[in-house]
């Protein structure tokens, strides 16, 4: 009697487990629950496990700055421009031409180069850098919905490596400027262009330095260093915030291969905010001028010269006929502050100085024979770099 019982409860059992996987597996639903995977089959001995397709919208992961790139990536356009080179050593003399002919001609080539851009207003002007478009024949602007337009070049500043383009198009998407003030080493940020021509791409990283000189890039540095990855074709393109804001231009890498090692600069909208307006009102950037010939101080200086302070910048020499000769500035005279603003070093002084309006009167206090002196500079217009 006890083995017959056994039997029929082992037997109850067998069948009951058999039901349960044969529902699990065909008909969940009725168990209060839905496949989390799918198993997909690949190929006779191979599949894959794959999460199972969600109803709607999928949602980002807590992780992602997807919302952040779809923001910005519409006004990130690609720029390319054409350049026509002539080549020939005896071109230019006619003696070899008249005995000579067609042998002795130039031979036009046709170079084509590659860049970004950002669409900067509605009414379609595009900031670029000025190495982008520098000396180009033809400008075409390629935007991410498919549409190329021609673009005419408004304004270049080789001081900043920047340059405003002009484009007639309707419907224009629109980046959203950030405040590059506000940036904190550390902070994430996407990189945004067209490297090596395969197309649109974003890349990420943190904001590695602030206020980066020295690099001998342009004349006013204050560059945003970044590890996000900018290669060739990434240069005028965008560096946004997790927000999407556009808070610098990729302008540079330091690389000795010509790829990315995770050394990128910017240049901030600080700067890029500035220079814009002007080119774009003006079609060039007028800048404040003092005449002097500064120099860091080095601790070599302070030593020797038992100075008060570690940081600022030396006056080595005047332009007697500059503002600052004429406003009484003299060689020896340690730059305190401009306008109430510290002067640290050299660089950064500069760009204190070519932010000040021609015209408008600088208070400058400096340190003389161990005193301290404010002084007065009208402040004159910077003349045009001789190139």
């Amino acid at each position: 009697m006890l083995r017959r019982l056994w039997l029929l409860f082992a037997q109850a059992t067998t069948v009951g487990l058999a039901l349960l996987f044969v529902v699990a597996t065909l008909k969940p639903e009725w168990l209060g629950r839905s496949p989390a995977v799918l198993s997909t089959p690949v190929s006779n001995e191979v599949s894959i496990r794959q999460v199972a397709p969600q109803e709607g919208t999928p949602r980002a992961p807590a992780a992602s700055y997807a919302d952040a790139a779809q923001r910005a990536m519409p006004a990130v356009v690609s720029v390319y421009t054409t350049k026509e080179i002539r080549r020939g050593p005896y071109s230019d003399d006619p003696f070899f031409e008249r005995f000579f002919g067609d042998r002795f001609r130039q031979q036009a080539e046709r170079v084509t180069s590659l860049g970004s851009g950002v669409i900067a207003t509605a009414d379609g002007y595009v900031l670029t850098n000025n190495h982008v478009v520098q000396a180009a024949d033809e400008i075409l602007v390629a935007l991410g919905d498919g549409r190329r337009v021609e673009a005419k070049l408004v304004g270049a500043d080789p001081e900043t490596d920047l340059a405003v383009l002009r484009i007639d198009a309707p419907k224009l998407p629109v980046i959203t400027f950030g405040r590059s003030e506000d940036l904190r080493v550390g902070d994430v940020v996407l990189a945004i262009g067209n490297p090596f021509n395969v197309g649109q791409t974003v890349t990420m990283g943190i904001v590695s330095a602030l206020g980066r000189t020295g690099l001998d890039l342009s004349r006013y540095e204050s560059y945003i260093q970044t590890d996000a990855a900018i290669n060739q074709g990434n240069s005028g393109g965008a560096l946004v915030d997790t927000h999407g804001n556009l808070v610098g231009i990729n302008t540079a890498i330091f690389s000795r291969s010509g790829g990315s090692i995770g050394i990128g600069f910017a240049i901030p909208t600080t700067i890029i905010t500035q220079v814009m307006e002007q080119l774009i009102k003006t079609g060039k950037v007028v800048r404040g001028y003092f005449g002097i010939e500064p120099e860091d101080i080095t601790p070599e200086m302070v030593d020797a010269l038992k100075l008060p302070r570690k940081e600022g910048v030396i006056v080595r020499g005047v332009q007697r006929s500059a503002p600052a000769g004429k406003a009484g500035i003299e060689p020896g005279d340690i730059l305190l502050s401009i306008n109430g603003e510290p002067v640290q070093d050299t660089p950064r002084m500069l760009t204190q100085i070519a932010q000040l309006a021609p015209g408008s009167v600088a208070r400058v206090k400096v340190i003389r024979g161990g005193k301290e002196l404010e002084i007065a500079v009208t402040v004159g217009e910077r003349p045009v770099p001789q190139r």
